[in-house]
């Protein structure tokens, strides 16, 4: 009887953890409402810069074939209006996200490492 219990005892742990990791992986992520200083951290520690809407306003109006613009949204949004010349990347603000999807971000920018990409 002893062993038998114990062996129930030992299911449901496995059980429990197998629920709580499920939970765990598959909720929804719900980011925190960033702010200026939050990106200029990201900025520096990412690599990359960060830039005003006056400063893309020339190569976007120019038309420029340098500048590439990624709207990061969800395919729904973008369909709903987005920035003319935009291509859809949709991406969930966390690392995990970004993790999964590098490799198709990779072929989205190409080999050219000195084109301006803008994410939206």
């Amino acid at each position: 009887m002893v062993k038998v219990t114990r062996n129930v005892s030992l299911a449901l742990v496995a059980m429990a953890i197998g629920v709580l990791a499920l939970w765990l992986t598959n909720r929804a992520v719900t980011p925190k409402e960033a702010t200026w200083e939050d990106a200029a951290r990201e900025a520096k520690t990412g690599g990359y810069r960060l830039f005003t809407v006056e400063a893309l306003r020339a190569p976007y109006e120019e038309g420029s074939t340098d500048l590439l613009l990624v709207d990061t949204r969800q395919e729904w949004e973008y369909r709903t209006g987005h920035i003319k010349g935009a291509v859809n990347f949709p991406m969930e603000p966390t690392w995990l996200s970004r993790w999964r999807k590098r490799s198709s971000l990779a072929k989205l920018l190409g080999p050219d490492k000195d084109r301006l990409v803008v994410f939206y």
